[in-house]
C-alpha cells in the first residue's frame, strides 16, 4: 500500500478536522485508492521507522492551481486550518514545497479515514 505523509498537518489529520489535502505530484491517484497515512515517509534518519497514523480512501481527486482554494467554500477549514485565510494557507503550502507558487498546479485529494 502506498504511503502518504501528513508531516505538515499531523495534528489536523489525527483530530479529524482535515479531509482534504493538496499535493505536488500524485498524478496517478484515483477515487477508491487506499493509502497508508504516515507521520513521515521520506528523509528518515538511520534508525527511524515509518509511523502509521491510519488508513484513508480517496473520495475525489483533481488537478488545479493552488490558488483555486480561494473559490472553494470552507477550503482552508477542510484542510484543517479553520483560523487561516486563503492567502495564509497558500503561503504556508508554498513555504513547505520547493518551487511552489500560487499558480502552481497541485493535486487536490478529498479523502475519508477508514477505521
Amino acid at each position: 500500500m502506498r504511503s502518504i505523509s501528513f508531516s505538515m498537518t499531523e495534528p489536523q489529520f489525527l483530530d479529524g478536522t482535515k479531509d482534504v489535502t493538496r499535493r505536488m505530484g500524485w498524478l496517478t491517484l484515483k477515487p477508491g485508492d487506499r493509502l497508508r497515512a504516515v507521520r513521515k515517509a521520506m528523509g528518515l534518519k538511520k534508525g527511524e521507522k515509518v509511523h502509521t497514523l491510519g488508513e484513508i480512501e480517496v473520495v475525489s481527486v483533481r488537478r488545479e492551481p493552488l490558488e483555486a482554494i480561494r473559490n472553494e467554500p470552507r477550503g482552508t477549514v477542510r484542510e484543517g486550518f479553520a483560523a487561516m485565510n486563503y492567502e495564509e494557507f497558500i503561503t504556508f503550502f508554498c513555504a513547505g514545497h520547493t518551487g511552489c507558487k500560487p499558480d502552481s498546479v497541485v493535486t487536490r485529494i478529498e479523502f475519508r479515514r477508514i477505521g
